[in-house]
Formats: structure tokens, C-alpha cells, sequence
């Protein structure tokens, strides 16, 4: 696995932490306003992040007004 951005590492952490606690399916903008970066931010990497870790599955699951991610532990 590449090297992780300090924004990278951020959005990790936040999905490892809510999945822990039972939580699986989450949008860019939650995601974005809990560790301070902007929904196009998080909605950018997360593409990227699903395909370069596998600690963490990151699926993209449905498209309403946003997309949603369901993520699980790897």
C-alpha cells in the first residue's frame, strides 16, 4: 500500500472508529463534517482508499442524492 495523506489517514480512522461501533453505511458530507475536510474532498479519495487498502472495504453501495459507501472491516 502507497504512502497515506494526512487527510487520507483521517478518513480511515473515522470509518475503522464507526464501524467498530456497528455503523456501516455512511455519505461523504457525514464523513467530511465529523473530521474537518469538505465533501468533495472525502468523495474524492474514497474511489482511491477502496482500492488501496485492505484493512478496510470500502464499496460504493447507492446513489440517491449522494453516494453512499458501505464499509466493513477487511
Amino acid at each position: 500500500m502507497a504512502e497515506l495523506s494526512e487527510e487520507d489517514q483521517r478518513i480511515l480512522d473515522y470509518l475503522r472508529e464507526s464501524v467498530s461501533q456497528g455503523e456501516g453505511y455512511f455519505r461523504a458530507k457525514r464523513i467530511a463534517d465529523s473530521i474537518g475536510l469538505t465533501a468533495k474532498q472525502v468523495g474524492a479519495r474514497l474511489p482511491r482508499l477502496a482500492d488501496s487498502t485492505e484493512e478496510i472495504e470500502i464499496e460504493k453501495w447507492g446513489r440517491a442524492r449522494s453516494t453512499t459507501w458501505r464499509v466493513t472491516l477487511g
